[in-house]
């Protein structure tokens, strides 16, 4: 009895030392998807100017369609153009609009769908390319790039 009480106890420890560790892990993985997908995104939105002339007015005009145009251009997965992947929610915002229609800028933003549950921060970019971030309130255009 007392090795069964021992063996517990020991397996008690190794789990309070793993569980945390692997939630980290989990975190970091989901933090690295997003970056990813934000790269993604901005390539996308790139490739999407270059085709049509402007950025796109949502996700969803990059994603899948049946023909390849400008409200299904097809250059990502739907899983992003439906603005959830990895545990996070992708918001993405048209900025100001040409004298043609066209839109001339963007941003993005992808946060934990529950914070703290997904990832610890909170991500930004635009049409500059480069990702920000954030680890406490809202990533915006002043956080703090991602290397």
């Amino acid at each position: 009895m007392v090795e069964v009480v021992v063996l517990v106890a020991i397996l008690l420890v190794v789990a309070a030392i793993a569980i945390p560790n692997l939630l980290h892990s989990n975190l970091s993985e989901n933090e690295s998807s997003t970056v990813a997908s934000l790269r993604a995104l901005n390539a996308a939105c790139a490739n999407y100017s270059m085709l049509y002339g402007g950025y796109p007015r949502s996700l969803s005009n990059l994603g899948p369609g049946d023909a390849a145009n400008s409200t299904s251009a097809a250059l990502i997965d739907a899983a992003l153009a439906s603005g959830t992947k990895s545990g996070y929610v992708f918001t993405y915002t048209a900025g100001a609009i040409g004298i043609g229609g066209n839109i001339l800028s963007y941003n993005i933003t992808a946060n934990p769908a529950t914070p703290g549950g997904a990832g610890r921060r909170r991500f930004f970019t635009d049409q500059s390319g480069v990702i920000r971030a954030r680890t406490s309130g809202a990533a915006d255009a002043n956080s703090t790039p991602v290397g």
